[in-house]
């Protein structure tokens, strides 16, 4: 498992120091949101998508996707001074909000709880998630999917 987590680490550095990867993920992000934009699914901000073990869902991030992460901060960002968070759900949640919402991963984008978005999110998922699978490839980034805690542990932004 180190050695996985030093590769993914290592892939994740370099990818974020290529414009190219960010653009593309940001690219693919506009596309979502257009998506997004058409099915106008409800959103309350009641932060249930960033409280992972209360509701039963979990986040996973790709290589691509975290380097855009963390080059979008210029530096390996940290999560803010939060005395709330319990080392469960989403260590960037800052009461009810997101506090990296601008440059939130693909996953956290996509989920909803609203019950009408269920069916249409999945196949959404799906088809975005290929075309960051496809992105590794063409820019030749090792794919790594990871759950996304996992994926700043192994990155040293956060400590459980």
């Amino acid at each position: 498992m180190a050695d996985q987590s030093d590769q993914f680490a290592a892939a994740v550095r370099q990818a974020a120091n290529r414009s190219e990867v960010s653009s593309a993920i940001a690219l693919i992000h506009q596309q979502l949101q257009e998506r997004i934009d058409q099915r106008q699914p409800i959103c309350v901000a009641s932060g249930k998508c960033c409280q992972f073990e209360r509701y039963g869902h979990r986040l996973y991030i790709t290589t691509a996707e975290m380097a855009a992460f963390v080059a979008s901060h210029g530096q390996l960002p940290r999560p803010p001074a939060n005395a709330d968070w319990d080392r469960t759900g989403c260590p960037f949640q800052i009461g009810r909000l997101c506090g990296v919402h601008a440059i939130r991963p693909f996953g956290c984008r996509i989920f909803f709880c609203d019950p009408t978005a269920t069916e249409w999110q999945q196949q959404e998922y799906e088809k975005f998630h290929r075309q960051i699978k496809d992105l590794h490839q063409t820019l030749l980034i090792p794919y790594f999917y990871m759950e996304w805690r996992q994926a700043l542990i192994n990155l040293n932004l956060i400590s459980i």
